[in-house]
């Protein structure tokens, strides 16, 4: 019995040393592939029963990860010279499709955000939630940090053409989210208190001014965020009833597929933006203390494999893809329990949708490579 017993601890090491051997060949991590591929397993879970059983939406959603994962997989193999060398022109060419899209692109749902190839649509404002952070990790690649006051000029304009461009759309989720992974990069840069204070004042004056070029919907929405009983049936339908379906999942939840918010379609959007509610009905603040645990360990992982990198354009870039990731879950959270004002920001592999998740797990994929090639520093 006890030779048996041995022979098969022998076996699980030989498999575990082999998976290892394999992941290491792949240039991916273990603990946070494993964490993408259970949130991935749980959102699939989640979605079946937001999107009314509809197979169509998995089948959908189930191609969509297998382009990331491929994305993934080939990007985990560039280094950080190939990347460096990428950034400006990756960039360049965001920007220019950005400007595409405000002359000729496909409108849908108020918005004119995406191009249409023929076999599908793109939307290029996603390309630069990766471009944003990668030029001005290279912009400081060489510059002493913390950067000086004509670094941080170089910086804003980086981060705010295209956030500009996106805005204007308008996917103010979106440029939040393309602002955020600048604005993370700058400050892990290194930045004085008061620095910091400065940018926060003209944050306020220029959010003050931004109000009178909001369309109304916009308005509405913030409005809204501060009093949602001023109009229950108009725009602060949504708040109102995410936050029912949150709180009527109690502890344990109702049950997966028995929400009576989603399944009765009183939850708007609820395959998408409002998700997160569907998981606090259905499965009660137990589901969402796994799903939040899930993200947690995911951007801590993040955040270590960003901090063994010994480059600044590596250090700068891992992480600000890292705390990226982190804000898509807080705005998403925060706007479906109304902590937040609704920008349009979907809960990361779990909401239904397309470009986004590829770009999510290229980040990933970016991020693995950055650190597999740490050692790798060059011109």
């Amino acid at each position: 019995m006890a030779m048996i017993e041995e022979a098969g601890y022998a076996r699980t090491r030989r498999t575990l040393f082999s998976s290892a051997k394999l992941l290491s060949a792949l240039n991916l991590d273990g603990p946070l592939l494993a964490g993408l591929g259970l949130l991935a397993a749980y959102g699939l879970v989640i979605l079946y029963s937001a999107s009314g059983q509809s197979v169509d939406t998995i089948l959908r959603t189930l191609l969509r990860l297998t382009l990331g994962a491929a994305a993934m997989l080939i990007l985990t193999h560039a280094n950080p010279n190939f990347l460096r060398r990428l950034a400006p022109w990756l960039y360049c060419i965001g920007v220019l499709l950005l400007v595409v899209v405000a002359i000729t692109g496909v409108i849908g749902k108020g918005a004119q955000r995406w191009l249409n190839l023929g076999l599908f649509k793109f939307q290029p404002s996603e390309i630069m939630k990766l471009a944003v952070p990668m030029l001005a990790a290279w912009y400081l690649r060489d510059r002493p940090l913390p950067p000086d006051f004509r670094s941080l000029c170089a910086l804003a304009l980086i981060i705010l053409v295209p956030t500009g461009l996106v805005a204007v759309e308008p996917d103010l989720g979106t440029a939040a989210l393309i602002a955020a992974s600048g604005a993370l990069l700058v400050l892990m840069a290194g930045l004085s208190l008061r620095i910091i204070a400065a940018l926060a004042l003209l944050g306020i004056g220029a959010a003050t001014l931004g109000w009178n070029f909001l369309h109304d919907y916009q308005r509405t929405r913030v409005l809204t965020f501060l009093n949602p009983q001023t109009d229950p049936l108009g725009a602060g339908y949504h708040i109102i009833q995410s936050q029912i379906a949150l709180g009527s999942g109690g502890v344990f939840g109702k049950g997966w597929m028995n929400g009576s918010q989603a399944q009765l379609e009183f939850l708007p959007e609820r395959s998408t933006d409002f998700i997160f509610a569907v998981v606090g009905e259905e499965f009660g603040l137990v589901g969402l203390v796994l799903l939040i645990a899930l993200y947690l360990f995911i951007v801590s992982r993040a955040v270590w494999l960003a901090m063994q990198t010994n480059d600044t354009f590596s250090r700068l870039l891992a992480l600000s893809l890292a705390l990226t990731f982190f804000v898509y879950v807080f705005i998403n959270a925060g706007m479906v329990s109304g902590l937040l004002p609704v920008v349009g920001v979907p809960l990361p592999l779990v909401s239904y949708g397309g470009t986004s998740v590829v770009t999510l797990l290229a980040g990933f994929g970016i991020l693995m490579g950055l650190y597999s090639h740490r050692k790798l520093v060059g011109t």
